[in-house]
């Protein structure tokens, strides 16, 4: 337990700014591939034939990035180590005609994407931003990072059931953003966006756009203890291993590939071109081995020494709550990353898993918890049980311990997550 740390509560200060430029999974790999090309890595192109080059490189394929470090000399059955995370939150998510409104207000007509906290978005100001697909078949990136939007709560006056029977919301009537007044015109939203991203009129043809909060990320308490902030399910993890990947990238005696790879869709099922049910991981890392001289027996052998943690935030407990907890797991903010444990695979950990874990933490210096849920509750799942089936990569499920999973904002410890990203070090490094 003497490992010197590799990170600080400065890792913490950088993820608020990763935090608050990620709007979006699409904004999310651009920033995510940017910290990768600083330290050194080239992006490939999934159609272009790949080499056996050694070295940093990564894909992107919209909201998805999988990046890989090749040692000098790594042979094609080297196994690798894999940090899995997503890049996607609940939220709400513009409609394909999004202009409408009633009554004199003008709004935009939005889906509920995965499973959010819907009280959480109400009487907040609200940007917008995503990705703009163009006629010309290229795409951009828009960030409209201030007040625009908002979804007003129905005064108490007017709903006097509220304070003894509760919040009660329709998703679809209740949870429509007003952005102004006046007579509602098909093509404004659109055309408000072009001409804030510089382009022509006209020049849109597709969209994939999401609301989220303005407000920054911000230390809070009175010793400033706990940081709150936006989309740490699951950015917290990427960005985690984003700072370990590079920071393991170059060193001289890995014996294993290190691998990050941040998955879109997780909140509603993982099924698509980029999710952790998709193709991308394992066409990924078939094509390293390929590209290095292997044939398919060099592949099995890589995969059956891989080993992937699944990094996924969980559940601190809650002080108000904590009967809803397992009353023997009571993982609490800053005591250290959690290992995920569900004996009906919800999670992807068993005890080799847990010994691969502990051991990572054991090298860092780091203590870690453990979470499991209380017999009475259904358990949650996360891209652990799908990687492990679907590529027959031994997989273990960690993460953060957090509170208000699933708001517009969420809660974590200052110091958990530095101590993650040293754990996940550790463990490509191969403790």
């Amino acid at each position: 337990m003497s490992a010197p740390t590799r990170f600080d509560r400065g890792l913490t200060d950088d993820l608020m700014s990763y935090l608050a430029a990620s709007p979006t999974p699409y904004h999310a790999v651009a920033n995510t591939a940017e910290r990768l090309e600083k330290a050194g890595f080239r992006q490939v192109a999934e159609t272009d034939a790949w080499d056996a080059t050694s070295g940093g490189k990564y894909v992107t394929r919209g909201g998805a990035i999988v990046a890989w470090y090749v040692p000098e000399g790594a042979d094609p059955h080297t196994p690798y180590r894999i940090i899995g995370a997503h890049t996607d939150s609940p939220n709400l998510r513009v409609k394909p005609r999004p202009d409408t409104g009633a009554h004199g207000w003008r709004q935009v007509a939005v889906e509920i994407y995965g499973g959010p906290l819907l009280n959480s978005w109400l009487d907040r100001d609200l940007g917008l931003a995503g990705r703009l697909s163009l006629r010309d078949g290229s795409a951009r990136l828009v960030n409209v990072d201030r007040p625009l939007l908002r979804v007003p709560q129905l005064a108490i006056h007017l709903d006097r059931s509220v304070s003894s029977e509760g919040l009660k919301l329709d998703k679809q009537r209740h949870l429509q953003p007003i952005w102004g007044m006046g007579d509602v015109r098909d093509g404004d939203l659109i055309a408000f966006l072009e001409e804030e991203s510089g382009l022509a009129r006209g020049e849109v043809t597709g969209w994939d756009l999401m609301v989220h909060s303005v407000e920054a990320p911000a230390y809070l308490g009175r010793d400033q203890e706990l940081m709150a902030g936006p989309r740490m399910d699951n950015l917290l993890s990427v960005h985690a291993g984003t700072a370990a990947l590079t920071a393991v990238a170059g060193s001289g005696n890995l014996s294993y590939i290190p691998v990050l790879a941040g998955f879109d869709h997780e909140e509603n099922g993982s099924q698509s071109d980029t999710g952790a049910d998709g193709p991308l991981l394992g066409g990924v890392l078939e094509r390293s081995v390929f590209a290095r001289g292997g044939s398919y027996e060099d592949r099995a052998r890589a995969f059956a020494g891989t080993v992937c943690l699944s990094s996924d935030t969980g559940h601190a407990v809650h002080p108000n709550y904590a009967e809803r907890h397992d009353p023997t797991h009571h993982p609490r903010v800053n005591g250290g990353p959690i290992l995920k444990v569900n004996v009906n695979n919800r999670y992807a950990t068993d005890g080799s898993g847990r010994a691969v874990f502990a051991a990572a933490c054991e090298k860092a210096g780091v203590e870690y918890q453990t979470f499991v849920s209380n017999n009475s509750m259904p358990c949650g799942t996360t891209i652990g049980p799908i990687t492990a089936a679907r590529h027959g990569i031994r997989t273990v499920d960690i993460g953060v311990a957090i509170l208000s999973m699933h708001s517009a904002r969420e809660l974590c410890g200052d110091q958990d997550p530095f101590l993650l990203a040293n754990s996940l070090v550790a463990f490509l490094e191969g403790a």
